[in-house]
């Protein structure tokens, strides 16, 4: 290791290509600082949205009247205005009146809370459609078998529609996932330590934008390439021949 700073060391000095998160250990900190809170972020809003997608589809499966009309304006809130907006709208917005509300001498939530809220909602907005389509692509016929087998509503949802709904809704599924790792990136703008904003400050410091633009376009494309892979496996291995096809 002492061999490979020292090369990266003089690489620096001669050519001006600097690598300064492998040999500092400043910037290795807060490099690997930065991808935590990423991995954070990209895990958390990815549970998160999954769940409020299931409970968004299941609510509008069931057609409760109130509740379908409350889960059909936050598809169309979340849906239709920009991610950064919805970011800056809590973080900037929300979080100080709340803080106002409960007479709080510091922020209700934190940075990264309001973050990984934010991009849950955002892309749980997206997975209400997704789900919704898988499920209205399920036949009414299976959902009546289920029903003739002793299944009330809930469990024929849970045991028959919704898995089925998953295998058809995977593809769109991985597409908004991946899009919300992507998307993790916007927590820079109110100082969420992720990897953009730690790249940002080893860069500022050291002036090697270009080799820093360079790490992060490699990072994110391994990251969402293994992703893909790995969406792209589950998917083969949960398939029903014949179904979906």
């Amino acid at each position: 290791m002492i061999g490979l700073d020292e090369s990266l060391r003089s690489l620096a000095a001669g050519f001006g290509f600097t690598l300064s998160f492998v040999f500092d250990d400043y910037d290795r900190t807060l490099f690997l600082q930065g991808i935590a809170y990423t991995a954070l972020l990209s895990v958390a809003s990815i549970v998160g949205s999954l769940l409020a997608g299931a409970v968004g589809a299941y609510v509008q499966f069931r057609g409760f009247r109130f509740a379908s009309r409350l889960t059909d304006l936050y598809v169309q809130a979340f849906r239709n205005t920009p991610p950064l907006v919805q970011l800056y709208f809590f973080y900037f917005a929300l979080g100080p009146t709340l803080t106002s509300v409960f007479g709080a001498s510091q922020p209700v939530l934190s940075n990264v809370t309001w973050a990984i809220l934010a991009l849950t909602l955002y892309a749980g907005a997206f997975n209400v459609e997704i789900f919704r389509a898988g499920i209205e692509a399920v036949p009414r016929t299976t959902v009546e078998a289920a029903e003739a087998l002793g299944l009330n509503q809930g469990q024929a949802f849970r045991r028959v529609v919704l898995p089925l709904a998953l295998r058809t809704s995977l593809p769109s599924l991985n597409n908004n996932l991946v899009n919300l790792i992507k998307t993790t990136t916007n927590a820079y703008a109110i100082a969420v330590p992720e990897l953009l904003y730690a790249s940002s400050q080893i860069w500022s410091e050291n002036l090697n934008t270009f080799e820093m633009m360079i790490i992060l376009l490699v990072f994110y494309m391994l990251v969402v390439g293994l992703f893909s892979w790995a969406m792209g496996r589950f998917e083969r291995a949960i398939a029903v021949p014949g179904w979906g096809r």
